[in-house]
């Protein structure tokens, strides 16, 4: 899988795929409690072979961030898993170190230039890079940003009601990538419910995936897209978008917000800039046939 930067022109906005790491023996009986090896009995009529393994037992997959550029800011759009980083509960993301800086770098993305830091939700491969550790501290990695997130998530996370197996790895990523940058008075935690924050950006709410989990929606000379979170993981999801993934904490929410989704791309021909998808992660939805269908672009 390629990690190298892919950059797209969103009318005004040019978004460049900036990669972190990739995961390419995910078993789609792992990811989907409700996999049915059926599914996947024609899948060489429409899931492409940089997707899946010739013999439909491994799924590939990555973790990125989407840069986006306008005419006056430059925003990230989640920022991965984040190196040094104590995960005991997930042991593939345990003290990683991996040179995403660098690619950010690579992308034209100096950290100090950075000015929204944008978060579909709070989860442990989407906020990581949120802080970086210098001299046994967890600092901003993005000291000149707003770091806008959802203010529900956060006291979910924070209120030890939810403190459970589900969350466990969650409540550890609050204190070392959430904390910081409140305590650095970097966080703008928000409502979600739609309103454009800046440049044409909005955040729709597409919870289920998470209490709160936000898709961003991008408008521009009447160009859109659509930073879909995880309210999809792999492209077998638009084919087939009532299977949630395992990581999906509100099951029926889940499916209602990746069919909106899956429909808000279709109607109005909008790119999905997708978090863990394969190969460019961006593409486009049809529908017919009673069926949405997966384009990369």
């Amino acid at each position: 899988m390629n990690l190298n930067c892919k950059t797209y022109q969103v009318g005004d906005a040019k978004i460049t795929y900036v990669g972190e790491l990739v995961m390419n023996n995910v078993m789609p009986s792992t990811l989907f409690p409700d996999w049915n090896p059926d599914l996947l009995s024609d899948h060489q009529n429409w899931l492409s072979g940089n997707s899946i393994d010739p013999c439909a037992k491994h799924l590939f997959m990555s973790i990125h961030t989407w840069v986006v550029k306008t005419k006056h800011h430059t925003i990230l759009i989640d920022t991965g898993v984040g190196n040094h980083k104590h995960r005991p509960f997930t042991p593939h993301f345990e003290n990683l170190q991996l040179p995403y800086l660098q690619r950010l770098l690579a992308a034209g993305v100096e950290p100090e230039a950075v000015d929204y830091v944008l978060a579909t939700h709070l989860h442990v491969d989407h906020v990581g890079w949120n802080t970086q550790k210098i001299d046994d501290q967890w600092v901003p990695t993005f000291p000149n940003a707003r770091y806008v997130f959802s203010k529900a998530e956060y006291e979910y996370y924070k209120n030890p009601a939810n403190h459970n197996d589900r969350n466990k790895t969650s409540v550890i990523v609050q204190k070392d990538s959430i904390e910081p940058i409140i305590a650095a008075g970097l966080a703008d935690m928000i409502k979600i419910d739609g309103s454009e924050l800046i440049d044409g950006l909005s955040f729709k709410p597409t919870p289920g995936h998470s209490i709160d989990h936000t898709s961003i929606a991008l408008t521009s000379q009447g160009e859109e897209a659509l930073f879909v979170g995880d309210l999809l993981h792999h492209p077998i999801q638009v084919r087939y978008p009532e299977l949630n993934s395992i990581y999906d904490a509100f099951a029926e929410q889940s499916r209602l917000s990746r069919r909106w989704a899956l429909e808000y791309a279709a109607e109005r021909k909008a790119i999905l800039f997708c978090s863990h998808f394969p190969e460019s992660s961006a593409g486009t939805v049809t529908h017919h046939n009673r069926k949405f269908h997966w384009n990369y672009r």
